[in-house]
């Protein structure tokens, strides 16, 4: 089937729409990539709720283990985790009912974009979120 990720517009939507972005291995270092679009994310406006059992918090909010520990609507689940654990991370997913799926830039993987695709949830793959927000709303 092969990946393919929805329009500039969609993508737009998806942003104009969302509130609350669950980050998948959010680091609570400052240098890391997570971090930095995670931190810029957050100062545009959204809540975030970084998913990482290794860490107590980050960005001054307490990390949680596992998506299910969420108890309200995720709208965006946002993941810095490696190619090889998207099929894991993206049944977790589904588990929870977000509106999209957000796989950063150059993390991808057919089979995990397929399982979502299927069950109708919204799937990004190999694209970052900050730029996306950055091109498509103007900040």
């Amino acid at each position: 089937m092969g990946i393919k990720n929805p329009g500039k517009q969609e993508m737009k939507e998806i942003l104009l729409d969302a509130k609350t972005i669950a980050v998948v291995g959010l680091s609570d270092n400052p240098s890391r990539t997570s971090y930095q679009v995670s931190k810029a994310m957050q100062e545009a406006g959204y809540k975030i709720i970084p998913v990482n059992p290794t860490i107590e918090e980050s960005l001054g909010v307490k990390a949680v283990d596992s998506l299910d520990q969420i108890e309200e609507q995720i709208d965006i689940v946002n993941v810095f985790r490696r190619s090889e654990f998207l099929p894991e991370i993206a049944k977790e997913a589904f588990e929870v009912d977000p509106k999209a799926f957000w796989a950063q830039l150059g993390v991808e993987h057919e089979d995990a974009y397929e399982y979502l695709t299927q069950r109708g949830v919204t799937t990004i793959m190999d694209t970052c979120i900050k730029v996306v927000h950055s091109a498509t709303l103007g900040v």
